[in-house]
């Protein structure tokens, strides 16, 4: 249960996440994918992190199909925002090259060393971690310069599979949605090793909300233990200061999934006790602290529970759905109700068709929501989470 700052306020949880014994000095700019060319907002804080105009930026296509072609892509987008960024040639798909010997490059590593960040672009997260790490699983010279780069004080930013790698843990090829809520997972076949940036306590995940991730951020936490995971949507980049500081910025936002007091059963996936939170555009959340601090826009918008818009019962049949938890979320905090039900079936086609899942969204005493007078947003902190197994009758419907 996680507290929020609002106004001059500041509340401090009794138990607050753990922080990395010797923290980098630098920045993480995530981003959860689809990264427009025109949102000036992510790719200048980029540029400004890295030293401002005239930065260096070592641009990593690694996990790119064709990395030629999107680093050159990445190259010149940057120095249209006034960084002067370079290609760091370690991947696997490069032709005539040998990527394993270019991540061993003395003059290459020093290259990555002395500049003032470094972007990962999109692709198969697992090409980055090959490109980057010898089969033994150590270190390349590449790899030891970046991490000598963000300790200094320079950023690394990633979208999509840039962002999969920000954590220690990350998806490597995983089910769809559902059917890890089914299935379960396997550590080193759908969960695997990231590049652990943003260090070992926090879980990171990306397209959250227009793939209804969240749910299969659950499994994943659960099997290594993480206590907080953080799930950024496409075209929005979470910000992460020296200070564990994270700043939300773009076009949509992130949940923040606090399994600090969850608790499982044996068997089918469950979960009770779980807690969501909802970062929009403009809001911070500190990792150290555990504090939320709305956006300005919305720090004089707290929901009046006194006075609620919504006063009919909240449901929805496909909470997997694009954007669908938050839209409910929104709707929870401004309502008269004191829970909201989301249902994730499947076709009858599938494995185990008559399995699905009831998640359950519930108002607590620690639950808060702001809204923006501007676009009318919402950002809600502390709402229960439970899951529960069901059955699903076939036929699930008939025709009239």
């Amino acid at each position: 249960m996680l507290p929020v700052a609002h106004a001059a306020d500041s509340v401090h949880p009794s138990a607050p996440p753990r922080a990395n014994s010797q923290q980098p000095q630098g920045s993480l700019v995530i981003v959860g994918g689809a990264l427009r060319s025109d949102n000036d907002a992510v790719w200048d804080r980029i540029v400004e992190l890295a030293g401002g105009q005239g930065a260096r930026i070592a641009v990593f296509a690694s996990a790119s199909a064709t990395p030629e072609r999107a680093a050159r892509l990445l190259v010149e987008r940057f120095n249209r925002s006034g960084a002067r960024a370079f290609f760091v040639p370690v991947a696997e798909r490069l032709d005539k090259l040998d990527y394993r010997v270019a991540a061993e490059d003395a003059e290459l590593a020093a290259a990555v060393r002395s500049a003032g960040g470094a972007y990962f672009a999109g692709g198969d997260q697992g090409r980055i971690t090959r490109a980057l790490r010898r089969p033994d699983g150590s270190n390349t010279r590449v790899l030891d310069a970046l991490w000598d780069m963000y300790r200094r004080g320079g950023v690394i930013a990633g979208s999509s599979a840039g962002a999969a790698i920000m954590s220690s843990t990350m998806f490597g090829q995983p089910r769809a949605v559902l059917a890890t809520l089914k299935q379960g997972l396997s550590d080193g076949r759908h969960i695997t090793q990231g590049l652990g940036f943003i260090g070992d306590d926090v879980f990171i995940d990306q397209h959250l909300l227009v793939r209804g991730r969240f749910a299969r951020m659950l499994p994943a936490m659960l099997a290594k233990g993480y206590k907080i995971g953080l799930g950024i949507d496409e075209n929005t980049a979470m910000v992460v200061g020296p200070k564990r500081d994270v700043e939300v910025i773009g076009y949509r936002g992130a949940l923040l999934v606090d399994l600090t007091n969850a608790a499982t059963r044996d068997g089918t996936f469950n979960l009770s006790n779980g807690r969501l939170s909802y970062l929009d555009n403009g809001d911070r959340f500190n990792l150290a602290s555990g504090v939320f601090t709305p956006a300005s826009d919305k720090a004089e918008g707290k929901i009046d529970a006194g006075k609620p818009y919504y006063r009919e019962p909240l449901f929805t049949a496909d909470i997997l759905g694009n954007g669908t938890v938050v839209d409910l979320m929104g709707k929870l905090i401004d309502s008269d109700q004191p829970e909201a039900i989301g249902l994730s079936l499947d076709s009858a086609t599938a494995e185990q068709p008559d399995l699905g899942f009831e998640f359950k969204l519930s108002r607590t005493g620690e639950s808060v929501g702001y809204q923006s007078p501007f676009s009318e947003t919402y950002s809600v902190y502390n709402v229960r989470l439970d899951i529960r197994p069901i059955v699903v009758q076939r036929p699930l419907y008939q025709y009239k």
